[in-house]
């Protein structure tokens, strides 16, 4: 990981090629490499991901904010990006994640679903991304370590003032604390019904309504929303701040607690409370990622900051409800603390990495979530049943027969 990468084959594109970004830890290490994307700076924590697919999703993820992702799979940007695999459903909002790191080249798109090149797609939408890094060296760092501080820049001329981005990257608080829902949540109630994507069809409008979800977006990815509507609910998305009295005002038959980013215990602060009066109110209750930690927060455990964080899409998790594993996909920098959980809430899934808390339900009441992402497909649908557990709740609040879950 030495600031001139000598140790890494340099692709024919970077022969002789000024190094035109550098990535700045807090401890005052500087690598430098290869610009891509926009230019200028940007602070964050520096973590890694482990999926070998799906980076335009990953780099689209609002849970990201605050973020600058390595990628340990080198070779990202070979099939493009394109206008349907964006997953922030706050079309204001550009991205959450505030930069990536590379080790290969990115190579023109070689992918029939792709309109636009990488490199341009950054561009469009204020990342900045490193290449030509030795990652393997950065997510060891991480791993033994844990997740730093960090500074990413990228200047066309190669000329950094690298005692201010030390500074920078040393004087970022990180992300204990902080509460970064407000950057990546929907400014206004709107709804939903694009189901999931098919092969040889794309996304399909919804063709059948059975039930009526509020979702509360604390940085909502499209796919959970495309999951609820083919599992054939009527989604309304209202901002991070809504309160339950205006939820429950709108009848509806279940409450969908979103993914996010930042420190669940800082959002927590306006959101725990809302999320008590919606359990109490007796209807079906599904969280996940963020919206996991802050149900287990609101149903008496507590969070901590994880050591780096599970990232990738490739977790087992064992659901204990049925003694099944499944393959999933994972993206939190903080867990429900399980030795926390108090006697009314049981573990229902532990990953099978860590033994962390990956899932919980409320003893004799319709409320449970998950610390994973089963609207991500991995395995490539092991976790899909987990909506059909949602809706089961809410057939049984009406009195009809439920559905299997496989």
């Amino acid at each position: 990981m030495a600031s001139d990468n000598r140790s890494l084959p340099k692709p024919a594109a970077w022969i002789d090629a000024p190094l035109t970004a550098r990535l700045v830890l807090a401890d005052g290490t500087v690598i430098a490499g290869y610009g891509l994307g926009a230019t200028g700076s940007a602070v964050g924590e520096v973590c890694f991901n482990t999926a070998m697919t799906g980076y335009q999703e990953i780099l689209t993820d609002p849970s990201y904010a605050g973020q600058i992702i390595t990628f340990t799979f080198p070779h990202i940007g070979n099939v493009g990006a394109n206008h349907d695999d964006t997953e922030t459903s706050n079309l204001a909002m550009r991205s959450g994640v505030r930069g990536c790191v590379l080790r290969a080249d990115v190579t023109e798109p070689s992918n029939y679903r792709a309109s636009e090149h990488l490199d341009g797609w950054l561009k469009a939408r204020g990342i900045i991304a490193i290449a030509g890094i030795d990652t393997r060296a950065l997510t060891a760092l991480i791993r033994d370590k844990g997740m730093p501080n960090g500074i990413i820049a990228h200047e066309a001329s190669a000329k950094f003032d690298l005692v201010k981005l030390k500074a920078q990257a040393k004087a970022w608080p990180g992300l204990l604390g902080l509460d970064l829902v407000p950057d990546v949540t929907v400014g206004q109630t709107t709804t939903w019904d694009e189901m999931r994507w098919a092969w040889g069809q794309g996304y399909q409008p919804q063709k059948a309504v059975e039930f009526h979800v509020v979702a509360i977006d604390y940085g909502l990815k499209r796919n959970i929303l495309r999951c609820l509507a083919s599992a054939g609910c009527s989604v309304t998305v209202v901002p991070a701040t809504t309160s339950a009295a205006d939820i429950l005002a709108r009848k509806p038959d279940g409450i969908f607690l979103s993914n996010g980013p930042g420190d669940p215990a800082a959002t927590g602060t306006y959101a725990v409370p809302e999320i008590k009066r919606l359990v109490d109110s007796g209807l079906p209750v599904f969280g996940i990622c963020l919206g996991h930690q802050m149900l287990g927060l609101a149903l008496g455990a507590k969070t901590s900051k994880m050591h780096q964080g599970h990232h990738g899409a490739n977790h087992p998790v064992k659901d204990n409800t049925t003694g099944n594993v499944e393959i999933t996909s994972m993206n939190h920098g903080f867990a429900v603390d399980r030795a926390s959980l108090p006697s009314t809430v049981e573990e229902t899934h532990v990953s099978l990495f860590d033994q962390s808390n990956a899932g919980l339900r409320l003893k004799g009441r319709p409320v449970f979530s998950v610390q994973y992402h089963p609207e991500a497909s991995p395995g490539p649908q092991d976790s899909h049943y987990l909506f059909t557990r949602f809706t089961n709740l809410m057939r049984a609040a009406k009195g009809k027969a439920l559905a299997p879950e496989r």
